[in-house]
Order: structure tokens, then sequence, then C-alpha cells
């Protein structure tokens, strides 16, 4: 159950993440009617944002860490939410920015992705 929680966490924070990261460029970008807004501003929001990301990052690695009674190590901590930070990536990009186009390249690097969760579990 405390693996099913870190992942649920990991998802909610990488989400708040991606917005604080990224969310700027599309909704203060150049097409915006916010566009002049000032950096400081774009800055201050962002890590409002990120505020909230922290409050389920913290508690998904003291969940999941071994360290604390959890199932995953730090490395394999580390590794599930690079994924998942791609993952959220990839559905907030295709989601908010319409000229996104993937490519094989793309796909072949998620899957090596996917390769390293792989081999940070094989014992």
């Amino acid at each position: 159950m405390k693996g099913l929680y870190t992942i649920l966490l990991l998802l909610l924070s990488n989400s708040f993440m991606t917005l604080a990261w990224y969310g700027h460029l599309r909704f203060f970008g150049k097409n915006s009617d916010q566009n002049s807004t000032p950096l400081w501003i774009i800055i201050l929001l962002s890590w409002g944002i990120a505020f909230f990301e922290y409050c389920f990052q913290v508690p998904a690695n003291r969940i999941g860490s071994s360290e604390l009674g959890g199932p995953f190590s730090l490395l394999q901590l580390k590794v599930i939410q690079e994924v998942i930070t791609l993952i959220v990536f990839v559905i907030f990009s295709v989601i908010a920015f319409k000229n996104v186009q993937f490519t094989m390249n793309h796909l072949i690097a998620f899957i090596l992705l996917v390769g390293a969760v792989y081999f940070i579990f094989k014992k």
C-alpha cells in the first residue's frame, strides 16, 4: 500500500512541478494576452505552485523510502520519479501545447527510461 501511495503522491507532485516549470510558457507566453507580465511575478507564481509540489513530494519520499520503512530504495525512488516526470510532462505538453510533435527519438528515449526502471528493480 505504501508503494501505491508513494506513486500517487509523486503523480500529484509532478503535476504541480510541471505546471510551475512550464505552465508560464503556455499561460504567459508569446500568444497570451498576459505576455507583458513581469518576470518577477511569473517567478513568484511558479514558486507558489511549486509549494504544492513539495507538499506531495516530501511525503511521497518519506512514505516510499526504505530508510523509513517504505518499499523503495533511494535509487528506485529517483528512477520512479523521473519516469513519472516524463509521463506527466508528455501529457501536459500534448494538452497545453498543440504544436508539440513527438518523434521516434522521443519514443526510443522513453523506452530506455522504462528500461531503467526494469534494471533498477532487477535483483
